[in-house]
């Protein structure tokens, strides 16, 4: 399974990336307030699924898409209220965000099993 395997390196990527970005964001490049702010705590609940996408885990595909459009909503929400550096940071989050979820449920499609009356 060739495609399986890159839509899983694509997937970890885009959650690393997201990782990345959410705590530079926060903590250096445009926090809310100077020297940083609580809001880098968003970035907790993407170290979750980190370990099971890394050993493949076809469940955690499946809901790691579900929690990718959480972020991608805040990228929304800020694009539309924030200028400057920030509203680039948050057009970057919804790419990787769009990117995430797209490359997990391609994983998923690509590891299901077919049943004796699909093929």
């Amino acid at each position: 399974m060739p495609a399986a395997r890159l839509y899983n390196h694509a997937a970890t990527l885009s959650l690393l990336a997201l990782l990345i970005l959410c705590l530079a964001w926060e903590l250096w490049w445009a926090p809310l307030r100077p020297g940083g702010s609580w809001l880098v705590l968003k970035a907790l609940p993407l170290l979750a699924p980190l370990f099971g996408m890394l050993r493949g885990r076809r469940y955690t595909h499946q809901w790691v898409s579900l929690l990718a459009l959480a972020y991608f909503t805040e990228g929304i929400v800020r694009a539309a209220t924030e200028h400057g550096l920030s509203g680039r940071l948050a057009i970057a989050e919804m790419a990787l965000a769009v990117a995430l979820c797209v490359c997990a449920v391609l994983y998923v499609r690509a590891t299901r099993e077919r049943s004796f009356r699909e093929s």
